[in-house]
């Protein structure tokens, strides 16, 4: 048990430290994104239902490989909050909230939305490079896929979640997100599953590239100090 203990409180503790503070002082004015972002998934939901709703929310939120890029370009920030049309909408609901949520109040809102932008965009640019190698490469997809439509927030919850552990250091989290991706196209290897590793694989880029530039900043502070005589700056 102690050793369970030390090993939850080694995986997990800085970031539920950091979440409780924010919930506890904030509560719930700590995640307004998140809480806007749960609003319009809702809204999204309700508005794609209704006879006269269903071609607005395909006008301005449904991606498919087979769009022109400018216009997928433009619906994918918006296709992050509609609903997949084959999924429940509270499993889309819950992982914003959860995500998102955790996201926001330990990354901050901006670099959330980043991420989620990032690796919804590596999911939809993935599917046409897929498209294009055809189905008998891993990474290739059927050319019916071209129509399906690509909603929804997992790419994005994904990238945040691998990108969240990554910064607190949260390796065997991180390394079960990446081995369930990885399990879930060896036993469905649909178009989802291979966007959910494009995610992984983009959030990984941006990480080295984050590690790289903290590197580098640390570097300069401590150039920084010798030069001025002052004692070293720990970061």
């Amino acid at each position: 048990m102690n050793t369970v203990r030390a090993f939850a409180r080694r995986e997990w503790g800085p970031l539920y430290a950091t979440l409780r503070k924010a919930l506890v002082t904030g509560k719930w004015r700590a995640v307004p994104m998140t809480l806007g972002a749960v609003c319009l998934t809702a809204l999204f939901q309700l508005v794609q239902n209704q006879s006269w709703g269903f071609r607005p929310v395909h006008d301005i939120g449904f991606v498919k490989a087979e769009d022109p890029l400018w216009v997928a370009l433009l619906r994918t920030p918006l296709s992050l909050f509609v609903p997949a049309l084959d999924l429940p909408v509270w499993g889309a609901l819950a992982q914003v909230l959860l995500v998102f949520g955790i996201a926001e109040i330990t990354l901050g809102r901006w670099r959330t939305l980043v991420i989620a932008y990032v690796s919804t965009l590596a999911g939809t640019t993935s599917a046409r490079i897929g498209i294009a190698l055809g189905p008998d490469g891993f990474f290739g997809l059927p050319a019916a896929d071209a129509q399906v439509v690509d909603t929804g927030p997992s790419a994005a919850v994904v990238g945040l979640a691998l990108f969240v552990c990554w910064r607190f250091r949260a390796w065997l989290t991180a390394a079960l997100v990446i081995v369930s991706m990885v399990v879930e196209v060896l036993v469905k290897d649909n178009l989802a599953g291979k966007e959910h590793l494009a995610a992984i694989a983009a959030v990984l880029v941006v990480c080295v590239l984050s590690a790289l530039r903290r590197r580098r900043l640390r570097r300069q502070r401590l150039r920084a100090g010798s030069r001025s005589g002052a004692p070293p700056i720990r970061s």
